[in-house]
């Protein structure tokens, strides 16, 4: 399976600083977009140390699991899912301490999504409410599941999406890397198509993302282009948030 990517962070049109971070590696097949919370600077220092401890575990643990092109046998998945959530909690754990060790980064933390292309599938980790999204063929399905608690009341039958846009809760977090020393991470699994297009951003672009038809409209452009366009409609929107796209394209 061939890969390759693009990606791009922006400050937005309303931010100081850019807490979010990015990490993309088509040698490795290894994406991960990461959206840091804190204040004195500390969501850039959360969302940095959990993209480098990511990629270390990783780089470190993958060969162990064999051919990385060889067909995923459920116990090979098994063991991919166990290396990226292992990953992630490594990434948790390491926020954490620098927040206890350090009082100006006292209760940072960042979101966490992770895809690995391997075996003819994608696997990706989730934590917070960042996304990984695939197209397919004009179709766009969101991966991931958003931690927050508009998420959870909408899952839950509490409110509708329409109710959730104009909620004030709806920038409340439920699961961060960071904010202690443990944290659910959700895997999943994808077969991979060659076409196929994996999006990973944080929520501020998605955030301004009106359809699943616009996404898959912006992604088919490929390329620096299509993560071009992506940052410039967040910021043509409003960009009130750091804003992140990596796109990655299976050939």
């Amino acid at each position: 399976m061939r890969v390759r990517s693009f990606g791009r962070t922006d400050v937005g049109r309303h931010r100081r600083t850019n807490e979010d971070a990015f990490f993309r590696d088509d040698a490795l097949r290894l994406y991960i977009v990461a959206d840091g919370m804190g204040g004195h600077a500390a969501g850039e220092v959360a969302s940095a140390e959990a993209v480098e401890t990511v990629y270390g575990m990783v780089k470190r643990g993958l060969p162990s699991l064999g051919d990385p092109d060889a067909p995923l046998t459920p116990e090979k998945a098994r063991a991919v899912c166990r290396l990226i959530e292992g990953a992630i909690q490594a990434a948790t754990y390491m926020v954490f301490a620098i927040s206890q060790l350090e009082r100006d980064k006292s209760g940072m933390g960042t979101t966490l999504s992770v895809a690995l292309a391997v075996g003819g599938a994608v696997v990706t980790g989730q934590v917070g409410d960042s996304r990984i999204y695939q197209v397919r063929s004009g179709r766009t399905v969101q991966m991931t599941e958003d931690h927050t608690l508009i998420a959870w009341q909408i899952k839950n039958g509490l409110i509708s999406p329409e109710e959730a846009r104009q909620s004030p809760h709806r920038n409340v977090i439920t699961r961060a890397v960071g904010n202690r020393d443990y944290v659910e991470v959700d895997t999943s699994i994808v077969a991979a198509d060659a076409g196929d297009r994996y999006l990973l951003c944080s929520d501020g672009l998605h955030g301004y993302l009106r359809s699943d038809e616009e996404i898959a409209e912006i992604a088919v452009h490929g390329g620096d282009d299509a993560v071009d366009r992506f940052i410039d409609l967040a910021n043509q929107r409003g960009g009130r948030d750091n804003i992140t796209a990596v796109l990655v394209e299976v050939e």
